[in-house]
């Protein structure tokens, strides 16, 4: 009921117009034209890019989907779940806005899918906030220094590649190295608020053991698990690694320091290689279209840091095809990211783990997080492996002659230590202080006690003279 009050003048028929048209009285419809492989065609309705809309099952109920092109008067359109039901000339309806995520500290413990619906038995998830997933990264003006390091417990990331707060670093690796253990350990032992773990394209087998075994209780406890796996819709893992982001930027908005930790980025961007073919458009290296490209820019760029004081530190990992490390995502991913930790399948092979192999992999913001003692045993460090590596065959061989380069000698007496050091078992938790003065330590001058029979003495006939 509207009330006017004998002071308001006021024009009663305007007045309604104005109620009449904020209602939305017709619905924004088309049918199903077609079905061509991922992609479904519909005539109408009248929509935009990204929007989402509603397709009637034969079953009952209604099937997401959205809109990722067109064809003249046609409207293309990816699903975000299973396309059995649908019929020629179904309803397709116009949301009218993109997927909005529910979001709230209840998410915390908790496994849900790729559109935030719970998978871990343990019943509906009630927030009161929401969302929406997919959304513009921070502006870069906005942005706020990363100067403070972020502890995750592993002696060979925070000792020899510091990783800051608001980070985001590349985790590389072929299949079967370790990629995923790492990114449990990071999980359980990290220092931040909030973790927020996307399996993207994982095999359905892999989901329940790391969550079970590798993750476990302590790490789930301040985690959000968002999974879609490799048998589910292109769409679905697509939303999946956004959905994952919007929960991280909601922790990150209340003033957290977000963890988000992505398996993997290849698995998204082959998820997007299929959407994009199917709408048409064309593929360029190894298949990948275009769009692949940038929208993997648009979605790591969602990490960082802001002016409220949260942050999300983002670890992205990339599954190299054969091991090669200059394959497209592989090569595109590391110009976008600040960093990137590599795993070298010899040092697994040996039963090294974390196969991490320091030489290869860097850390952009070390410098800016670490004190200069820090860095300069970071540095001693990296100096004597890689001079141990460059004469790797001749020790091996014992072709090597002592004192021919001191710094191989050096690394020889040091060997068994940095080892012992990069070394670190699945449930072996370090904390930083204790990392950081250890490799001091390892590389802090030693001098050896003056022996009695050694001190140099004035000789006799020098004191006669003077």
């Amino acid at each position: 009921m509207i009330r006017i009050l004998p002071h308001e003048k006021i024009d009663i028929l305007s007045k309604y117009k104005d109620i009449i048209e904020e209602l939305e009285l017709i619905k924004y419809t088309g049918t199903v034209e077609r079905v061509v492989g991922l992609t479904i065609e519909s005539i109408g309705p009248d929509v935009e890019y990204g929007e989402l809309c509603k397709i009637r099952l034969d079953r009952g109920g209604y099937l997401f989907a959205e809109v990722v092109g067109f064809n003249k008067n046609r409207v293309i359109l990816m699903p975000i779940g299973d396309m059995k039901g649908i019929m020629p000339g179904a309803d397709v309806i116009a949301a009218g806005t993109a997927l909005m995520v529910p979001v709230g500290d209840e998410l915390l413990g908790r496994v849900i899918s790729g559109v935030g619906a719970p998978l871990d038995g343990k019943g509906e998830i009630y927030t009161k906030g929401r969302y929406p997933v997919t959304a513009e990264p921070i502006n870069p003006l906005e942005r706020t220094v990363i100067d403070r390091p972020l502890s995750v417990g592993i002696r060979a990331i925070d000792g020899l590649n510091t990783v800051g707060r608001g980070q985001r670093i590349g985790i590389f690796s072929g299949s079967g190295v370790g990629k995923s253990t790492l990114i449990a350990m990071i999980s359980r032992y990290t220092d931040a608020d909030v973790n927020v773990v996307a399996l993207i394209g994982e095999r359905g087998r892999e989901v329940k053991d790391f969550v079970e075994k590798e993750l476990g209780p302590e790490g789930l406890r301040k985690s959000v698990v968002v999974v879609a796996t490799s048998n589910q819709p292109a769409m679905m893992r697509i939303r999946g690694a956004y959905l994952a982001h919007a929960i991280a930027e909601y922790f990150r908005d209340k003033g957290k320091h977000v963890n988000l930790l992505m398996d993997s980025i290849t698995r998204f961007s082959m998820a997007q290689r299929e959407v994009g073919i199917a709408a048409g458009e064309p593929s360029s290296m190894r298949g990948y279209p275009p769009s692949t490209f940038s929208l993997m820019a648009k979605l790591m760029e969602r990490a960082g840091t802001i002016a409220t004081g949260g942050s999300i530190t983002g670890f992205y990992s990339v599954l190299v095809e054969a091991d090669d490390m200059n394959e497209p995502i592989a090569d595109h991913a590391r110009s976008i990211l600040d960093g990137h930790i590599v795993l070298e399948r010899r040092l697994a092979h040996k039963g090294h783990y974390p196969a991490i192999d320091v030489l290869q992999s860097i850390s952009r913001c070390m410098k800016d997080v670490v004190t200069p003692e820090h860095n300069a045993a970071a540095n001693r460090f990296r100096e004597l492996l890689a001079a141990y590596t460059e004469h790797e065959d001749e020790i091996s061989l014992g072709a090597y002659a002592k004192g021919s380069v001191p710094a191989v000698d050096r690394a020889l007496e040091m060997m068994d230590r940095m080892n012992a050091f990069l070394r670190q078992g699945i449930y072996e938790q370090d904390y930083f202080d204790d990392i950081v003065k250890k490799l001091i330590d390892m590389f802090a001058e030693r001098r050896a006690p003056v022996r009695p029979d050694i001190i140099t003495r004035t000789p006799a006939f020098a004191r006669i003279v003077r």
